[in-house]
């Protein structure tokens, strides 16, 4: 059943977004125009320019099967810009004196790491968050990564790295290249060795350590652990076109939070990758421009420092120059690699950018900004078609998205990133229960701009009120609440949400 009431909601806050932002029409088209254009199933584009937010707008579902549209709540399982967060962590680790960037990481990690071709060559801090300590995503690694998802208790990273172990595959290393080479090439599990170094050296899970010290600072609804979401409903399902048809690839969760992993027996430090450092974050475009502005405004955003401004220094500066042979420059994004992010200046030609693209289960997914210039664009599809781009390593779509943005920038007017990027009563919101139609049970899940003294009540048809859900004062934020009628009858029923000035209602059905 088309949700019309949540396209209404939907229609409400964009005329919001409008009030909020100012002259961003020319945009706003140019960008629906792309996401016809690419048959796109959701996107979500932020736009900052100093420490402020220029543009920020959603379009398309982030769940086709329950016709959910993208706001700008919706958090996206990011890919590889993952590992610029994960990066901070461990550079935040280094602020303290906990190690040097040119150190040995055997000395931290639990067990000796070597490429077994090159056995006299360390493996370095440095080389781990620039791809060149000569490590590989052999065939090993997706089995060690499965069993990390699943198993419990997940192995060991040891048991991967170190020949003899049981997901060791002799691929996981160069034969060709020693650490000390610096020959660079893009691989997933360096970032799942920063992790464990993040725990190890910490003391801190990694996805409790984000929380504390990065993501909660800033104030990001944001997180490596699916569990720490405050409504499950807001993550965009991501998906892969076939023809006319979209198959979901991961988190498609139906608005069920999956039930916790049994980590009683996990040992910290053991196994980084639990919680997918390389590419897991869960996090909207919004939030992510915080990060974006920390790193463009030397460590600091909304006057909370994350990294000193000599840090984020040494994470843009290039550690690896692509000179023609010492590399592969992954089809020319990859030309010039920091720690954790890179510089480019192809994507927009004749601009000197830094960031990190992101690509997993048919997202994709863009952060981006200019040091000199003080602007910054965050562009993520949760899934689409489109092809390879017409002057650059990145997909025609991405250099779409970024020309279109860079080229309204002097049009867009601001408001502090510090704020949220819906300041107007209109942020109100309760969408359709899920499932729907529901039997015995279905959960309703609303948004609150403000505190208020909220009442959530379910009548029947004739207006009698049949359950009284929720009857306090909330604080703003998101909220879910189960409704569960094991002795009501088949019938369609009301559900008002009513907050302060605000009172809206959804109809549910109730079929036996």
């Amino acid at each position: 059943m088309k949700n019309i009431f949540a396209l209404i909601v939907v229609s409400i806050l964009l005329s919001a977004f409008q009030f909020s932002f100012g002259q961003n029409d020319s945009l706003d088209r140019k960008l629906q125009n792309i996401k016809t254009k690419y048959s796109l199933m959701g996107l979500s584009v932020t736009v900052i320019k100093n420490n402020e937010v220029a543009f920020t707008k959603s379009y398309g579902l982030r769940c086709l099967g329950r016709n959910l549209p993208v706001t700008d709540s919706t958090v996206y399982r990011i890919a590889s810009i993952s590992k610029t967060i994960c990066t901070i962590a461990l550079l935040q680790l280094y602020e303290k004196n906990k190690f040097k960037l040119d150190e040995d990481v055997s000395r931290y990690i639990g067990f000796t790491l070597r490429n077994p071709n090159f056995p006299n060559d360390s493996i370095t801090f440095r080389k781990l968050m620039s791809h060149t300590a000569s490590l590989r995503d052999g065939t090993g690694y997706d089995d060690f990564l499965s069993a990390s998802y699943n198993d419990t208790p997940p192995p060991s990273l040891q048991s991967l790295m170190v020949p003899g172990g049981t997901y060791y595959s002799a691929d996981m290393f160069s034969s060709s290249y020693s650490p000390s080479a610096s020959y660079f090439t893009y691989a997933n599990i360096d970032f799942g060795i920063v992790g464990t170094l993040v725990e190890k050296i910490s003391g801190e899970r990694f996805d409790i350590y984000c929380k504390n010290h990065i993501l909660q600072p800033l104030n990001m609804s944001a997180s490596y652990n699916i569990q720490d979401l405050p409504n499950i409903n807001n993550v965009a399902v991501l998906y892969r076109k076939s023809g006319s048809t979209w198959t979901p690839q991961v988190d498609n969760y139906n608005g069920v939070k999956p039930t916790p992993r049994n980590l009683s027996g996990y040992v910290i430090g053991s196994n980084g990758l639990l919680f997918a450092p390389q590419g897991g974050l869960r996090v909207s475009s919004y939030d992510l421009s915080k990060i974006m502005s920390v790193l463009m405004h030397n460590g600091v955003w909304n006057n909370v420092r994350i990294l000193n401004d000599t840090t984020v220094n040494k994470m843009l500066a290039s550690s690896w120059v692509y000179n023609g042979s010492n590399g592969d420059n992954y089809a020319g994004i990859f030309n010039a690699y920091g720690l954790g992010c890179h510089r480019t200046v192809n994507l927009l030609p004749g601009q000197v950018l830094f960031g990190h693209p992101g690509e997993a289960y048919g997202l994709i997914s863009d952060m981006y900004f200019s040091k000199d210039s003080l602007y910054g664009i965050v562009f993520i599809t949760n899934g689409g078609v489109w092809g390879n781009g017409n002057y650059s390593g990145w997909y025609n779509i991405e250099e779409d998205v970024y020309k279109a943005a860079f080229s309204e920038l002097t049009e867009l007017t601001t408001t502090s990133v510090g704020q949220s990027s819906v300041t107007t009563p209109d942020n109100f919101l309760i969408e359709q229960n899920y499932p729907n139609p529901f039997n015995p049970s279905t959960v309703i899940s609303y948004q609150l701009p403000s505190k208020s003294d909220t009442k959530v009540i379910v009548y029947d048809m004739l207006g009698r009120e049949v359950a009284a859900l929720v009857n306090k004062v909330q604080n703003a934020g998101q909220y879910q609440v189960t409704f569960n009628a094991p002795k009501l009858s088949s019938g369609i029923y009301i559900c008002r949400v009513k907050a302060g000035e605000f009172n809206k209602s959804i109809k549910m059905l109730l079929l036996k």
